[in-house]
């Protein structure tokens, strides 16, 4: 007979090793899911780009500066090889006129000046010419001195220039680091924006736009006349497009727009930030005028212009265009009245 054996029962501790291994199998599983990474939300996203756009404008501002001192150190070049070319013209003449003094000399002068007067025919004829001569020598000292004054003078524009050589080659240096740093962060910037939606990207739009529509600037009167047409320049620009390193027409960054704005109004502002922070007076938030400069920020890495009612029109940053910004929108430093 074939034999019926109960099947043999899984002892207590199998049952629970297996009930604990399917456990942490279950955590396991649920940890995976929750360290996924979630997709960053579009409030995330936008403090992370307007931090980038604000580590790119303090990169560009001091590009600016560096560009600025590249122009300028060009242009000072440039000066000083014209004067040295000039200045070697003028030594070469000078050269060939003590060569025409000293071969008269010779001419005259080969034969001992005693023995001269007691051969000449004439001795007040001789006389005449050894007066002559003496002042052909105090000529020629005069000229030597001279041609050696022109020498070292000559000699210390060659060295400034060749300084300044160096220097802007260092400058060129330093403006290609800066470029890249700033490339970087726009670069890095638009990654993030990649990965936000169209719905998104479209929300983003909207919210700016509305924060610039119907913006109303008051009554108040420009500072001055000159501050009244700068603002009025700016105020015509409204919409360009942010771009940075640019000065118009067409875009601006923020300190290119405010030079650009007041070169219209016949006043030369500097071109960075910083440096447009010393064209005026200084002026509290209170007793801000329209076309008076505001700067942002403890390093005054932005720039802008007051329109009036609290209300500022400047170019805010890569992807946008110029446009009214509330006042506090940005840490204030303070304004500038332009002289």
């Amino acid at each position: 007979m074939a034999s019926h054996r109960r099947p043999k029962q899984p002892s207590r501790t199998r049952i629970n090793v297996l009930t604990a291994t399917a456990a942490a199998a279950v955590a396991v599983t649920s940890q995976t899911a929750q360290a996924a990474p979630s997709k960053p939300s579009l409030d995330e996203v936008k403090s992370k780009v307007d931090k980038l756009y604000e580590e790119a404008e303090k990169a560009t501002e001091k590009y600016n500066g560096a560009k600025e001192k590249q122009e300028k150190l060009q242009k000072e070049i440039s000066d000083l090889q014209d004067t040295v070319a000039r200045g070697q013209g003028e030594l070469n003449g000078m050269r060939d006129h003590l060569g025409s003094m000293a071969t008269a000399q010779y001419r005259t002068g080969g034969v001992d000046p005693s023995i001269q007067l007691f051969l000449s025919s004439d001795p007040d004829d001789y006389l005449d010419k050894a007066a002559t001569l003496d002042q052909l020598s105090s000529k020629q000292s005069d000229a030597l001195e001279k041609i050696q004054d022109k020498q070292r003078s000559l000699e210390q524009r060659r060295t400034e220039a060749r300084t300044k050589l160096e220097d802007l080659a260092e400058t060129r240096k330093e403006l290609g680091k800066k470029k890249d740093r700033i490339q970087g962060k726009l670069s890095d910037a638009r990654d993030l924006l990649n990965t936000l939606t169209a719905e998104q990207r479209e929300a983003m739009q909207r919210a700016e736009a509305a924060a610039t529509a119907d913006v109303d600037l008051g009554s108040a009167l420009p500072a001055s006349q000159r501050a009244g047409a700068a603002l009025s320049a700016a105020q015509g620009k409204i919409g360009s497009p942010y771009v940075w390193g640019a000065t118009g027409p067409s875009s601006f960054d923020c300190s290119g727009l405010t030079s650009w704005a007041y070169a219209q109004a016949g006043v030369s502002l500097p071109r960075t930030s910083q440096s447009q922070a010393s064209a005026g007076a200084r002026v509290s938030a209170d007793n801000l005028e329209p076309g008076d400069l505001v700067l942002y920020y403890s390093d005054l890495h932005h720039i802008g212009l007051y329109a009036g009612n609290g209300q500022v029109l400047h170019a805010p940053k890569p992807g946008s265009s110029v446009q009214y910004t509330s006042l506090n929108s940005m840490p204030f430093m303070y304004g500038v009245r332009v002289g």
